[in-house]
């Protein structure tokens, strides 16, 4: 069978197996099936700088070098020295059950006389000493001895986690990050529990010395990208870091394009998808926007909500983007050509109606247009501003009056309050407000351009932009990927469309890596 009859029966026929991507059972270079060994498994995870390991010696009849491991912030720090570290350090001291304790017994003795706590259970193998740990509970380890014991003792934090105003959704989680790093690092730590999930922590800001995370999926993530996230990072001289937009500006490959090269997100489950896909997340404390690189265009027209909604409908969904995407840049644009060059290519009644429409309006199609697009972009800055209740009334309020008495007075036309008013509501339909404003800032030379030379220009100017979106990269990743390199079946799984879930075998493969996403072979 060819090839491309292949891709296309993949992507179209579900196979009987249903080849689901199984995040914790693809395997890594650790055998997680070998018997415990406290120094193994803080070798494997303290390669991430949110698993803490705490060493001390439990003086029984010998001397046994003990270590609890746990994440900091997803277990209850209270419980863990009151009910664990305080009764073996302690309170146990001098009691005669702690004289009898040897290696052979220390886990059993534990178990049965020193430690209180319901939730006690011993294990015998790494991944199960690794599972526990990554999934929020402690695990004591007793020396060379191969058995451990989880304790459990749960506690992040719920207070202050909240759905993000700016990436609300209708199906999916609502939980979003806070400012707090600790915390944010244990929302993404619930919904990644894998060893590979690194976490590597540095400062930034000579005077503000803020902490900083950069998180990425060991053998998933390309080692150039993270490399070159790490070294962008570490030349970062400035006196203070305050949010994620000083670091966007110091890291990005082309500081004077329109046009965003690095994404953000507020919430976990998105950060969590990104990361699965081979990308790399930068966490800064004091603000909920983590960043992902590196970013490509279609991705600013894409929501986490495809995925959770049936692929026909996220299909649609992304259609309707799309086409507003083309709509907030073309329609002013296409307006001002249409009625200054182009009166030809209007139906007879439908010209006679523009005609009527601006009869005794004072200024042409262009200086018409600029005016009104200003003011609604004064409308909506002021909207934002302004606290919430009052700001909504300002932009929906101010936008009636204004329009409607620029009409009566006879400065704009009707026609051209409702090519403005569309392409306002066509931009809302940009889910990234970065490319929102990417598209309301290439809007103005667009309609100069149509102003003088009617679709001759519009054309140069659509062409122009072109060419600079595909000289753009993002950390070394064609912006424009892929379509341009074109990769066939890129375009069909995941970009104007989305296959279903059984269909998406692989992973991005701008991300130069050709691990299977699922078990079977794609």
């Amino acid at each position: 069978m060819p090839s491309w009859m292949k891709m296309i029966k993949d992507l179209t026929i579900r196979p009987k197996v249903r080849q689901i991507r199984k995040t914790p059972t693809y395997s890594f270079d650790e055998d997680l099936n070998k018997p415990i060994s406290g120094a193994a498994v803080k070798e494997i995870l303290s390669k991430s700088s949110d698993v803490v390991f705490r060493e001390f010696i439990l003086q029984g009849k010998e001397h046994i070098s003990c270590m609890v491991g746990a994440v900091d912030g997803m277990v209850n720090k209270t419980q863990l020295d009151q009910f664990v570290l305080k009764p073996l350090l302690v309170d146990l001291v001098g009691h005669p059950e702690l004289a009898k304790v040897t290696v052979a017994n220390a886990v059993d003795m534990t178990v049965q006389s020193l430690i209180p706590g319901l939730e006690i259970k011993k294990i015998f193998k790494m991944g199960e000493a690794i599972d526990a740990i990554l999934s929020g509970d402690s695990v004591i380890f007793f020396g060379d001895c191969t058995e451990a014991i989880i304790v459990g003792a749960k506690g992040w934090a719920n207070s202050g986690v909240n759905e993000p105003v700016s990436e609300s959704v209708i199906k999916g989680p609502h939980e979003g990050f806070t400012e707090t790093l600790r915390i944010n690092t244990s929302l993404l730590r619930r919904k990644i529990k894998h060893p590979s999930l690194r976490l590597i922590s540095l400062k930034l800001g000579d005077l503000t010395k803020t902490d900083l995370v950069v998180t990425y999926i060991d053998k998933i993530a390309s080692p150039e990208i993270v490399s070159e996230v790490l070294k962008r990072l570490s030349k970062i001289k400035l006196d203070g870091v305050i949010e994620t937009g000083y670091i966007e500006e110091m890291i990005e490959d082309f500081p004077y394009s329109p046009f965003p090269q690095i994404a953000y997100t507020e919430r976990p489950d998105v950060l969590a998808g990104k990361l699965l896909e081979g990308k790399v997340g930068i966490m800064l404390d004091g603000t909920p926007i983590v960043l992902v690189v590196p970013a490509i265009l279609t991705q600013f027209l894409n929501v986490n909500e495809d995925y959770y909604q049936r692929a026909m409908t996220a299909i649609l969904f992304r259609f309707v983007r799309y086409v507003g995407a083309f709509v907030a840049i073309t329609a002013p644009s296409a307006y001002i050509a249409v009625t200054t060059f182009h009166q030809e290519i209007i139906p007879t009644d439908l010209l006679m109606s523009i005609s009527a429409g601006r009869q005794g309006v004072p200024f042409p199609a262009l200086l018409e247009a600029l005016i009104m697009t200003i003011v609604l972009e004064i409308l909506q800055e002021a909207g934002l501003r302004l606290p919430k209740p009052i700001g909504q009334t300002i932009g929906i309020v101010g936008a009636l009056i204004i329009g409607d008495a620029a009409v009566k007075a006879s400065l704009v036309s009707p026609l051209m309050v409702i090519v403005i008013g569309i392409t306002a509501v066509s931009s809302y339909a940009i889910p990234y407000y970065d490319l929102s404003l990417a598209v309301r800032l290439t809007r103005f030379p667009l309609m100069i351009l149509a102003g003088s030379l009617g679709f001759f220009g519009v054309s140069v100017g659509l062409y122009a932009g072109l060419i600079h979106l595909l000289s753009l990269r993002s950390f070394g990743v064609p912006y424009m990927s892929p379509i341009a390199p074109m990769r066939i079946r890129a375009l069909l799984q995941d970009t104007f469309v989305r296959a279903p879930w059984w269909a998406m075998k692989r992973r991005p493969h701008l991300m130069d890596n050709e691990k299977p996403r699922s078990g079977g072979k794609g």
